[in-house]
């Protein structure tokens, strides 16, 4: 989808936006449950590693939203026109459009002088009370600046979800004894806000390193690596694709295992235009209040299956990785990926409607539930 077939909205009004954070914090909170159901296979011994990152930027998204909403905290209340509304993206996204991280970036870059200009805490709470004393009248100005004073605080305290967040890298020891060639073996995580989707999307790989040095205190290898996989993050390429251009540009670094977690596009009945069924399953469970929304969690999986020789030069030779996939699994073959899964968390009304309803096109993708005490179960 182009960014001319996109629709974008402000959310100007005060009691909205509320309405809007606080959905995304409930989400965010069944997410995790989602992410601890949702464990990776035994066989994975780094499934842990992963687990946690992927707790790590939930965590970390959740920062980023509730500053998002201290920061539109007196939406449509305070006349003032800078930061005065919410911009969300309506189709197949519902999350804020990638402008919002990329100004939140910017205010952390001077995160101190904002602070510096702005009165503290305490000096405001004095000023709000004199107002409302010999005024008779709510505070609107010394509100917005304390609202603007806790976002800044929260920017500079907290770990946040950013247009992009570093690779990070994991030393997970050596190769088993019984292998000939004990190399090190490492977890590299990070993720992007994807602006051509204005979606979060997480990234995680499993390297074996063949360099005499440790590529954690290499001091070319390692930040061009990270330079490298942030410059390839992005939705339209596929696993594959990605891969074997890391494969390619670093002979002595070898992708085992790649994953890409795709978080969204978030749909609700109020704030976003969906179509198909969803479209239908929200209609009939919007009577209750929180009720109506659903959100898609896809995870894509790229393994190797070997490494073969290649000739490289004259005499020399290099190792290259040939990645698995399915042929008999055409959308994930299609996909350039070894297991594509697809799920969808949803409350337990829009769950009902949906088993109702029975929609073909989405019997083959994994459902979780959000139970009426906010517990998470998997669905039919």
């Amino acid at each position: 989808m182009t960014d001319s077939e996109r629709e974008t909205t402000e959310i100007r009004d005060n009691a909205d936006c509320r309405r809007y954070f606080a959905k995304f914090e409930r989400i965010v909170l069944n997410l995790r449950a989602v992410a601890a159901l949702d464990r990776p296979e035994e066989r994975e011994s780094f499934g842990a590693l992963q687990l946690d990152a992927i707790e790590g930027y939930l965590n970390a998204l959740s920062n980023s939203f509730e500053a998002l909403s201290t920061k539109y905290l007196l939406t449509g209340t305070h006349g003032r026109s800078v930061s005065s509304a919410l911009e969300i993206d309506r189709t197949d996204s519902g999350f804020p459009v990638f402008r919002e991280l990329l100004q939140m970036a910017n205010d952390l870059s001077q995160v101190d002088q904002h602070l510096s200009n702005l009165p503290e805490r305490q000096i405001l709470k004095q000023e709000m009370v004199k107002h409302i004393l010999q005024k008779r009248e709510k505070p609107r100005e010394l509100q917005y600046a304390m609202s603007q004073r806790v976002y800044f605080e929260m920017l500079r305290d907290r770990n946040l979800f950013l247009a992009q967040n570093q690779p990070q890298l994991v030393w997970l020891g050596k190769n088993k004894p019984k292998d000939i060639n004990k190399r090190r073996q490492y977890f590299v995580h990070w993720a992007v806000y994807d602006s051509s989707q204005n979606l979060p999307v997480l990234y995680q790989m499993m390297m074996e390193d063949s360099s005499d040095q440790a590529l954690s205190t290499d001091e070319i290898r390692w930040p061009r690596a990270q330079k490298h996989l942030m410059a390839q993050s992005l939705s339209d390429l596929k696993l594959l694709t990605i891969a074997r251009g890391f494969d390619k540009d670093f002979p002595d670094l070898h992708p085992k295992f790649l994953r890409r977690v795709h978080i969204g596009p978030m749909y609700s009945h109020a704030f976003t235009r969906q179509k198909g069924p969803l479209r239908e399953i929200l209609a009939e469970a919007s009577g209750a209040p929180g009720l109506d929304w659903t959100m898609s969690w896809s995870v894509e999986t790229l393994l190797s299956k070997k490494a073969e020789e290649k000739s490289s030069g004259i005499f020399g030779k290099v190792e290259s990785e040939v990645f698995h996939l399915d042929p008999y699994d055409a959308a994930s073959h299609d996909a350039g990926v070894t297991h594509l899964e697809r799920s969808i968390i949803l409350p337990h009304r829009p769950y009902q409607v949906l088993i109702d309803k029975d929609f073909s096109s989405l019997r083959n993708v994994r459902k979780y539930v959000v139970a009426a005490d906010g517990s998470v179960m998997t669905g039919a």
